[in-house]
């Protein structure tokens, strides 16, 4: 199972290779165990007690509501459903047994499940014989670490039937499941393409928190730039402009694929819920305008940045200059007295030192007058 990450392009190294050829071993594993029949496959030799998926049943009723949690394969085989829609989640992905059961109870094609596995995959929507495969990128903002730290939720539509597999339990649909515990709202009512809607909502939503905290990282920087600070600034901005590359490959692939969901997919969803897909649409054209704004912000940034370099360069080679211009006589006349020669004006006269240091500090006084009068001190 790929762990969570943050998206600062770091994802090539020894561990992610190692991790990558794993998960083609296994794919490979997949594809040749994709068509065997159920009693064939062995034990995953999980711990016990150790869950491997939560199914909840239900049905527009009040007492239409089962929850079954699963600790082993032969619990899963043995089940049957009782109510018209049901919703399986799986946390985790590294049990291979259990997506290979999965995709037999409910005729997943091999592809799908390959995809499932690799979490690198671009948020999409494809049609299949009996479902809708629907790939999304879960995000949110990691404090400590200051980065977009993101997971790939995959959500299988069928006819009464939704499947979601997760990296990692994250809790983002806890809302959901509290809705369909105490009969809330519509999602009990309007059956499983609602449900898939309301997972889709709630992943989108997740972005406007992703967004404020980047918005506080954007305006502290311009606090510090405006300041005067260069330390490490030119480094943070330019990790900014990273996350902000996340978020549009994020967003922008989720706002087709929700267009499509209510344009080309209306035999899974029904007129009432595509109603509510043109509002999650919506939110997602709104976080795509935010996050287009931040970036042209984070961009506004760097040219900031260098403008305040440049100006605080040009008041340090100004003040520098300043400080020449006036040695510049200075030298000349103590350059003239220091000449080697026997007969010169003054050269033998009582007051001549003194006035020659008279001469320089009115040249001086004069000089920096004139500059300050001019507001280059």
């Amino acid at each position: 199972m790929r762990p969570v990450i943050c998206w600062h392009y770091q994802q090539i190294s020894s561990i992610g290779a190692r991790e990558v050829g794993k998960k083609r071993r296994l794919l490979s594993k997949l594809a040749a165990q994709a068509n065997m029949a159920s009693g064939s496959l062995g034990d995953t030799g999980n711990p016990a007690g150790e869950t491997l998926a939560t199914l909840m049943e239900y049905g527009p009723g009040e007492q239409d509501l089962r929850e079954t949690v699963f600790t082993s394969l032969e619990h899963g085989r043995n089940f049957t459903p009782t109510f018209p829609a049901l919703w399986l989640n799986v946390h985790g992905l590294s049990n291979v047994e259990l997506l290979l059961e999965v995709g037999r109870r409910f005729g997943l094609h091999p592809l799908t499940l390959e995809d499932i596995l690799n979490t690198n995959q671009r948020t999409k929507v494809e049609a299949y014989e009996n479902y809708l495969y629907i790939v999304a990128k879960l995000g949110r903002f990691d404090t400590e670490n200051s980065c977009v730290v993101g997971e790939q939720i995959s959500i299988i539509l069928g006819r009464g039937w939704v499947l979601t597999f997760q990296e990692h339990p994250s809790g983002t649909f806890n809302q959901i499941r509290e809705q369909l515990r105490k009969g809330a709202g519509q999602v009990r009512k309007l059956g499983a393409d609602y449900l898939v809607y309301a997972l889709l909502d709630k992943i989108v939503d997740r972005y406007f928190g992703v967004l404020e905290a980047l918005g506080e990282q954007v305006e502290s920087l311009e606090d510090e730039v405006g300041e005067g600070a260069h330390v490490g600034v030119l480094q943070r901005i330019h990790a900014l402009r990273r996350e902000m590359l996340y978020l549009r490959r994020a967003l922008w692939p989720m706002r087709e694929v929700l267009n499509s969901l209510q344009r080309d997919d209306s035999d899974y969803f029904c007129s009432e819920t595509q109603i509510y897909l043109r509002d999650v649409y919506d939110h997602a054209v709104h976080l795509i305008e935010a996050q287009e704004m931040l970036r042209d912000l984070v961009g506004g940034l760097t040219d900031f940045y260098m403008s305040n370099q440049g100006n605080r360069l040009n008041r340090e080679m100004r003040m520098l200059t300043v400080i020449a211009t006036i040695f510049m006589p200075l030298t000349f006349i103590v350059g003239v007295y220091g000449m080697n020669f026997d007969f010169m004006p003054e050269l033998h006269w009582q007051y001549g030192y003194f006035l020659v240091w008279g001469i320089m500090g009115l040249i001086a006084g004069g000089m920096g007058f004139v500059f300050w009068r001019r507001r280059w001190l």
